[in-house]
């Protein structure tokens, strides 16, 4: 244990992790926030009246929720270089994370959209509103505030699930958690210290979500007064 104390390397191997660390919160929020933008048409076109629109925003949900991530990752990065296509292994993990969270969050705000009252949009119809309009000043705001919950869990389960992206030699928290567990035979203290990380990390966006939920009802009561 001494050894271990007084030796240089166990700093460059939290350091290592902690950069690691870093890159997978990077990673794990490009990938959201692209999903994000991803999910709000598809999610749009899931309640859409177009019959041929909602059943193809309905096929992209159900097959990136029911293909795994690890199988949509191997495609992104192995399978499309057959096509010509050949991705960065970072890019790969970021477009694959981002069409899977996709699906979650498109569902998670059809939620959103299906809580509210009907009658809100057809009195904005009333009042001359567009289309657009409506959905952008009346419906997503409280789409939003009632879709956040579900979306900060899956902004949680998506950071967890980055893991798998080690498969392709992203060097992310899991990965390099390994690989150092492989020079130092002490797995007990560096799995422990990688879990600690993605606790910390996960804590964080739970906290963030809770804030804006706060927030989002401050508003909301604010308005009713």
């Amino acid at each position: 244990m001494s050894d271990f104390l007084g030796s240089a390397s166990p700093l460059a191997s939290v350091s290592l992790l902690l950069i690691a660390a870093v890159a997978t919160l990077v990673l794990s929020c490009l990938a959201i926030l692209l999903g994000f933008v991803i999910a709000l048409p598809v999610c749009l076109a899931r309640i859409s009246r177009n019959r041929v629109v909602s059943a193809l925003a309905w096929f992209y949900v159900s097959f990136f929720r029911g293909v795994p991530l690890l199988v949509q990752l191997m495609v992104c990065y192995y399978a499309l270089p057959s096509l010509g296509i050949e991705l960065p292994s970072y890019l790969a993990a970021i477009i694959a994370m981002a069409l899977c969270t996709a699906a979650y969050q498109a569902e998670n705000l059809r939620g959103g959209f299906l809580a509210i009252p009907p009658g809100q949009e057809a009195a904005a119809l009333a009042f001359g509103y567009r289309r657009w309009q409506i959905i952008r000043h009346i419906l997503l705001p409280q789409a939003l505030r009632v879709a956040l919950p579900p979306i900060v869990s899956e902004m949680i389960a998506m950071l967890k699930a980055s893991s798998v992206i080690s498969i392709v030699g992203v060097a992310e928290l899991t990965r390099v958690s390994e690989n150092i567990v492989a020079r130092t035979q002490q797995p007990i203290f560096w799995y422990g210290l990688a879990a600690l990380l993605y606790l910390a990390m996960n804590l964080g966006i739970a906290g963030l979500g809770r804030r804006s939920e706060r927030r989002l009802n401050r508003g909301v009561a604010a308005v009713q007064l």
